[in-house]
């Protein structure tokens, strides 16, 4: 008797064609060719790229890829931002952060925005590909620990940042976390829009952030343990 003939080994090729779709966001043309040629080679669909965060982000909402690789620092703005913007709209849109600068502050950003992972560019390969794979699957690349602290270290009830806030400032933060823009603050505290980005630009430096974004989220954190 001849025994059965055994089924070949399954390769990353043959299950990444089953089809993860990519979209690449890079101003360089050289990476954005490189990492086509990567993932097309090993099967992924990738279904196109940009070099503007403008353009990506109506790319992104319209082709919904499975997973969009963003590069962190743009001519027009960041990944960061492309990402929140992207989720703020489909929570479920999976980013990959890849930049060439190990920034403490991008990762908080990256994590703050709901990116899947905070990728170098000096990454292997075959890591990269195993990674756009988890993401597409819905897994976090985050390590739990360092995602809590990050979140939990903006929820802290006992934050004496907040103590340097000045009154006006501390009304433009809860504001900010009820989701207002400038424009809709300046007109319930009847204020000109300029006097309301002043106070936006002093609190958001005095606590330490970079976006209006974290102090959205600062804000609701906050709200959940102790309701205004």
């Amino acid at each position: 008797m001849n025994p059965p003939h055994s089924a070949p080994p399954t390769t990353m090729k043959a299950t990444a064609a089953d089809a993860i779709r990519v979209f690449i966001l890079d101003d360089h043309e050289l990476v954005r060719r490189g990492l086509r040629e990567l993932l097309e080679g090993e099967g992924f669909n990738v279904v196109a790229d940009s070099g503007l965060a403008a353009e990506a982000t109506v790319m992104i909402l319209q082709l919904r890829p499975d997973v969009a690789i963003l590069d962190a620092r743009l001519p027009d703005g960041t990944g960061i931002e492309v990402c929140r913007d992207v989720r703020s709209v489909n929570p479920t849109q999976q980013c990959l952060i890849l930049t060439s600068y190990d920034d403490e502050q991008a990762l908080r950003g990256a994590v703050l925005a709901g990116a899947a992972g905070y990728v170098l560019k000096e990454i292997r390969s075959t890591d990269l590909l195993g990674k756009i794979q988890r993401a597409a699957a819905g897994e976090s690349l985050f390590d739990p620990t360092l995602k809590a602290s990050i979140i939990a270290g903006l929820a802290d009830p006992q934050d004496a940042r907040l103590a340097s806030l000045t009154a006006q400032e501390r009304k433009v933060l809860d504001l900010i976390g009820d989701g207002l823009t400038n424009r809709e603050i300046g007109k319930t505290m009847f204020l000109a829009e300029k006097t309301v980005k002043n106070y936006v630009s002093s609190m958001l430096a005095k606590l330490d952030f970079q976006r209006r974004t974290q102090a959205a989220v600062y804000v609701a954190k906050r709200g959940d343990e102790h309701p205004r």
